[in-house]
């Protein structure tokens, strides 16, 4: 037999051996890993510098009823709400709604006009993944002016 076909010959019997028994190349079943994971959310960020990056992780608890007052963030923020539901405008885009499970993006330096939670009797919570590539504060507030300017449109 030549190399080549001992060669195909070793292939051969460790796909039988090894991989059939364990399941490579055959459909996952439910609850396998391969549904363990899923994108939830992938936005292209901006431009960064690559030598100062840090990231940083909040967790945000709005009591009933409870909401921030005017602020911007001077980072990318990506958001995932875990209990309730949450209310968010951010300056020129819709008044937008999220539940438990639901993610958002927010681009850096956006003014957040509404962040508040959506139910007056349950609470809710979010957890705010920030990126950034320079020293800044989390939050920034708001001048008034801009408060004033489209909040709910």
């Amino acid at each position: 037999m030549s190399s080549f076909g001992k060669c195909i010959g070793v292939v051969g019997l460790f796909v039988f051996l090894i991989a059939r028994p364990l399941g490579w190349g055959q459909p996952a079943a439910p609850g396998s890993a391969k549904d363990r994971a899923r994108i939830v959310l992938s936005e292209i960020l901006p431009a960064l510098d690559g030598t100062h990056l840090k990231a940083t992780l909040v967790e945000v608890h709005y009591g009933p009823g409870e909401a921030s007052p005017p602020h911007s963030h001077p980072c990318a923020v990506i958001g995932y709400v875990v209990e309730g539901t949450i209310r968010t405008q951010v300056k020129g885009e819709a008044l937008m709604t999220y539940r438990a499970g639901e993610s958002f993006y927010e681009p850096p330096n956006g003014v957040h006009l509404v962040s508040a939670n959506a139910s007056s009797t349950e609470p809710a919570r979010l957890i705010a993944y920030l990126i950034c590539d320079h020293d800044a504060p989390l939050s920034v507030d708001v001048p008034e002016s801009a408060e004033r300017q489209g909040v709910g449109k």
